[in-house]
């Protein structure tokens, strides 16, 4: 049994090619695997390329603030449809906070630049009202300027006696690949909910 057996696969589509040395010298042989296309696993489902031509749901220039809020609203009413937590990535599309800093999404400053804590935050006890909520009603509504809208909504959560209120600040992206869309610059809660401070 020779050395190169064992290194090498014993699978009919692998071919090694073994390169001697040129020069004489006593140096290790080299030697390329090649593999055929049809041994790589395809890791895509069969209708990968069509779900690739389907815009994800998200921030769109036809949107007004009002619109953008509604949409959010509704996506974090079946949070779980089509996938779990669905409704939380279609906010995190829709926030116009930089990854890169901390941000004042939620009230205090956070480092939200990572999907997972953003989703955190949203399975808090103060915050889950709005996931699966089971009814809403608009409070007020304000354009501040021109690019600034503020929105406060009352939510019934699914369990009993779960209400809370939260204001939506919008604005208006001007400039950039986003001019003119409206993406949320803070979901606050109308109580001081991280008091005692979050872990997340």
């Amino acid at each position: 049994m020779s050395f190169w057996s064992l290194v090498l696969p014993s699978s009919p589509s692998l071919s090694a090619n073994l390169v001697k040395p040129h020069n004489g010298y006593g140096r290790l042989d080299r030697y390329l695997v090649r593999a055929s296309s049809s041994d790589v696993p395809d890791f895509l489902s069969a209708d990968w390329l069509e779900s690739r031509r389907k815009r994800p749901f998200g921030p769109r220039l036809d949107f007004s603030a009002e619109d953008a809020v509604r949409h959010q609203l509704d996506a974090l009413k079946y949070n779980d449809h089509p996938r779990y937590d669905y409704g939380i990535e279609v906010m995190y599309r829709f926030a116009g906070f930089d990854p890169f800093e901390r941000s004042t999404y939620f009230g205090p400053f956070f480092d939200l630049g990572q999907f997972e804590r953003f989703r955190r935050i949203f399975h808090h006890s103060s915050y889950r009202v709005l996931l699966g909520h089971k009814d809403r009603k608009i409070l007020s509504s304000l354009l501040v300027e021109e690019n600034r809208f503020k929105q406060r909504i009352w939510i019934q959560g699914t369990r009993p006696e779960e209400e809370e209120i939260f204001e939506f600040t919008m604005f208006q992206r001007i400039g950039g690949s986003w001019d003119g869309y409206w993406l949320t610059e803070s979901l606050l809660h109308d109580g001081d909910v991280f008091s005692g401070g979050m872990a997340y």
